[in-house]
């Protein structure tokens, strides 16, 4: 099975409206809830992709019950540990006029010394078993900024390749504990590298610790560089819609490809094609599976030159 951790889960409303305009009301004209966070986005592509998934982190309070109620009827197996405090809520505000999201995200119950140990019991137990785990998204208050860092080294010690998608001080500890993967988008890498020419950022962040490092670069497709060789691979056309989860999607076709032991540019090619099916989904984190298909036969893989 494959393991995904998310730490900060979230109850994720959309709202649709005709065209967002500051400083009006609005009438909404769709609602829609469900389970969130980055761990948990990941976990469903996973699913819908045939893989056995276990998803863990922490849960609490009314929203927290609301989000697990949700996710039960899946086939992701919930693992989640229970906080006293309240799980967060996120919502996106989609303007159909112009395609546009806006995103406003709380920042999470603070968790406990108690709540945290509870989960690092919980994830070592699943860790046996585990074919590969990812780490997504931001920690809730209350968790030290080492927390990824010492996940990963817990997954090192049970020999489970881990993935790590985060951002900001948390990736920097994190990327020293040597993952075996990074999924950083191009802002994110500039930030932890200081450089902002992709391939560049990308072979500076590698040398920071990580095994591979794929670098997001939003519509313009993904950089990989790996121990195999570095590679570009970009959709067949800017494609329009709610980016919202699109790179959760990349991830679960990064951690797919990865199981199923598939070279390098076809991970990438998989990761690129599910990004883009979730832009064009109505729905956000989820992936249109017709548009995956025929994606999968239009994104372009090319070798890149290895920078010293």
């Amino acid at each position: 099975m494959i393991l995904t951790v998310t730490l900060n889960t979230a109850l994720d409303l959309t709202y649709r409206v005709p065209a967002l305009t500051p400083h009006t009301s609005h009438r909404v004209t769709q609602v829609i809830e469900r389970p969130g966070g980055k761990g948990l986005n990941v976990a469903r592509v996973l699913a819908a992709l045939g893989h056995e998934t276990v998803a863990t982190g922490f849960a609490g309070g009314v929203t927290g019950a609301t989000l697990r109620d949700q996710l039960a009827p899946t086939p992701v197996r919930d693992e989640l540990v229970e906080t006293a405090g309240p799980t967060r809520r996120t919502v996106a505000v989609v303007d159909a006029t112009s395609g546009d999201t806006t995103q406003l995200n709380e920042p999470g119950p603070t968790v406990t010394t108690a709540e945290w140990t509870a989960f690092r019991t919980r994830f070592t137990a699943l860790l046996d078993g585990a074919r590969a785990v990812a780490l997504c998204g931001s920690l809730p208050p209350g968790i030290h900024v080492g927390a990824y860092a010492e996940l990963i080294r817990l997954a090192r010690a049970a020999a489970v390749p881990v993935l790590l998608d985060t951002s900001g001080e948390p990736l920097r500890r994190g990327i020293a504990a040597r993952p075996d993967l990074v999924k950083p988008n191009a802002e994110e890498l500039a930030r932890l590298t200081g450089a902002r020419e992709p391939h560049r950022a990308t072979r500076d962040a590698r040398r920071r610790g990580a095994r591979a490092v794929v670098s997001s670069l939003g519509p313009e497709g993904m950089l990989a560089a790996t121990p195999e060789g570095v590679w570009r691979a970009t959709p067949p056309a800017t494609v329009k819609g709610n980016p919202t989860g699109a790179g959760d999607s990349a991830v679960a076709g990064l951690l797919s490809g990865l199981v199923d032991e598939t070279p390098w540019p076809d991970r990438l090619t998989r990761a690129v094609a599910l990004s883009a099916a979730t832009v064009l989904s109505p729905v956000a984190g989820e992936f249109d599976p017709t548009a995956y298909e025929e994606l999968l036969t239009r994104v372009t893989v090319t070798a890149q030159p290895t920078l010293a």
